[in-house]
C-alpha cells in the first residue's frame, strides 16, 4: 500500500509538472503574438532565451517518468498514464519551439511598417492557446468527451490560417513589394496553425490514456 501511495504521490507531481510547462507555453505563445504587435525587440529576444526553460522542464519531467518505470514497476494503466505524459511533454516542447519562431520573426520584421492590422493571427493564438489549457484540463480529469471535442476545434484554426493565407497572398499579387512582409506574416499564421495541431495530438494521448486505444481524432471535415 506505501508502495502504491508513493507512486501516485510521484505520479501527480509529473502531472503537475506538465501543467507548469502548459502554463509556460501558453504564455509564449501569447507574449510572441504580443511582441508581433508591438514590434517589441526586446521581448521576441526574451521569448527566444526563455524557450531553453520549456526544454528543461522536458527533459526534468522526462527523467522523474523514467526513473518511475524503472523503480516502481507500474500496472499497465499507470504505464499508460507515463506513455501518454512523455508523449504530452513532447508535444508542448513543439508547441514552444512554435512561440520562439514566431518571436524570429519578430526580430526579422524589426522596425518595418505593419502590412495591414492584426485581426486573426492574434484570434489564432488565442484559440489556440483556449485549446491548449482545455486540453491539459482533460488530461487532469479523465475527461474523453472534452478531449473529443477540443480536438475539433482545430477546424476553426485551419479556417483562420486559409483566410490569412488568402488576404496576405491578395496583398503579394497586387503589390509585389508586400512580399517579404506578407511571407513572414504567413510563416507566423503557419507556426499557430501547427501549434493547434499539436494540441489534437495532445487530445489524442487523453483518450489514449482513458480508453487504451490510439484513434485519429478532431481530424479537418472540409
Amino acid at each position: 500500500m506505501e508502495i502504491r501511495t508513493f507512486f501516485h504521490r510521484r505520479l501527480r507531481e509529473i502531472q503537475d509538472g506538465i501543467l507548469v510547462m502548459g502554463s509556460m507555453v501558453t504564455k509564449n505563445i501569447l507574449r510572441s503574438v504580443e511582441a508581433l504587435k508591438n514590434r517589441d525587440m526586446d521581448l521576441a529576444h526574451q521569448l527566444i532565451a526563455e524557450d531553453q526553460k520549456v526544454n528543461l522542464k522536458r527533459f526534468e519531467i522526462e527523467e522523474k517518468c523514467v526513473e518511475l518505470i524503472a523503480t516502481q514497476q507500474p500496472m499497465a494503466s499507470d504505464l499508460r498514464t507515463i506513455v501518454a505524459v512523455l508523449n504530452i511533454i513532447t508535444e508542448l516542447e513543439r508547441i514552444g519551439d512554435y512561440a520562439a519562431g514566431i518571436s524570429k520573426v519578430v526580430m526579422m520584421i524589426g522596425d518595418e511598417p505593419p502590412l495591414k492590422p492584426l485581426i486573426d493571427i492574434p484570434r489564432m493564438a488565442e484559440q489556440t492557446v483556449s485549446m491548449l489549457q482545455r486540453s491539459l484540463d482533460a488530461f487532469v480529469n479523465r475527461d474523453a468527451e472534452a478531449a473529443r471535442k477540443i480536438a475539433a476545434e482545430d477546424d476553426t484554426i485551419d479556417h483562420l490560417y486559409d483566410q490569412v493565407f488568402r488576404e496576405l497572398l491578395t496583398f503579394m499579387a497586387e503589390d509585389p513589394r508586400t512580399i517579404t512582409r506578407a511571407t513572414r506574416l504567413i510563416w507566423v499564421a503557419h507556426n499557430l496553425e501547427r501549434a493547434a495541431d499539436r494540441v489534437t495530438n495532445i487530445c489524442e494521448r487523453v483518450v489514449f490514456v482513458i480508453t487504451g486505444k490510439m484513434e485519429e481524432i478532431g481530424a479537418s471535415k472540409y
